[in-house]
């Protein structure tokens, strides 16, 4: 899906993807999971990449959003731009930072993720949502450090600061997206 390089297209292609992966009956804990994962990515794309074909004769000032679900009913969820000057790594903001969250989101709730090089110097962020991974519990209380979690990947704990999350027990995701959505829609 191609994705305006703003924040325009970003409730579009999160009530795309939220349709589709019902229609083919992934379960929602994964839809939810997915659904924010790729706005974490396309905000991302936004914020730190060029739009394709930016340095190029091709591409039309987008980015690209895609998804997938293999046989075994695992999700890959990618969004591609034109590159930008620094590479996608987790933060560690402070407690009243007003971003740099979004990896170590992702880094929660996929079982893995990682960035591929792709031609004409187009970059790649993908991220793994398995079925049978579902959601994880948030610590309570926040280290000062990211501290690796299983497979290698980061969990939210690297956030810094006093305040932890909670748990995610209880949080209709779904109900908190398609309230993003409306706001998106709206302006």
């Amino acid at each position: 899906m191609a994705v305006p390089h703003g924040p325009a297209g970003v409730g579009r292609a999160r009530h795309r993807m939220r349709e589709q992966l019902r229609s083919n009956g992934v379960s929602d804990t994964v839809v939810d999971d997915a659904v924010l994962i790729l706005s974490e990515l396309l905000s991302n794309a936004c914020r730190h990449g060029r739009p394709l074909g930016q340095h190029s004769d091709m591409g039309d000032g987008d980015v690209r959003a895609a998804w997938r679900v293999d046989g075994r009913g695992d999700l890959t969820v990618e969004v591609t731009d034109g590159g930008g000057p620094t590479r996608p790594v987790p933060a560690t903001p402070s407690v009243t930072a007003r971003g740099g969250r979004g990896l170590n989101i992702i880094s929660t709730l996929a079982q893995e993720w990682g960035v591929r090089d792709d031609t004409a110097g187009e970059v790649t962020v993908w991220a793994l949502v398995s079925a049978a991974h579902g959601h994880r519990d948030f610590p309570a209380t926040s280290p000062e450090r990211v501290t690796p979690v299983s497979r290698g990947r980061a969990g939210l704990d690297g956030l810094g600061g006093p305040i932890g999350f909670g748990s995610l027990d209880g949080l209709d995701l779904t109900e908190a997206l398609d309230a993003l959505d409306a706001f998106d829609d709206a302006g």
